[in-house]
């Protein structure tokens, strides 16, 4: 029997699709559009730090950053495999996606934690 990691993959891509869809709008109104335009007062250094500081929200914004990455990661790979049609480089698209995703979810997870 061969192992398949296809299954793996797919449940990261579910699972960042829905925290995405769920969590990156609002913080999209918020930190895109309500503060540049002034509609609301943008937070001082001091207050976003207490607001970042308790470690359920760290892991809330590393879920949101760690899904998200995944998610991207398996859509622009089927995005190369279909799209653009790359089945000869299958292997090498699915390791840089996979693997850029890793390296931003560890460099994320690094950040939140020392922080």
């Amino acid at each position: 029997m061969k192992f398949r990691t296809e299954p793996f993959w797919w449940s990261l891509f579910g699972a960042g699709g829905a925290i995405s869809a769920l969590f990156l709008p609002i913080l999209l109104l918020i930190f895109g559009l309500a503060i540049p335009l002034g509609w609301i007062e943008a937070p001082t250094y001091a207050r976003l730090t207490a607001w970042v500081a308790p470690i359920l929200v760290r892991l809330l914004l590393f879920a949101i950053i760690a899904l998200s990455l995944f998610h991207w990661a398996h859509r622009f790979r089927f995005t190369l495999y279909e799209g653009l049609q790359l089945h000869h480089l299958n292997k090498t698209v699915a390791v840089l996606c996979y693997g850029t995703a890793i390296v931003l979810t560890l460099f994320a997870g690094y950040t939140l934690w020392n922080f």
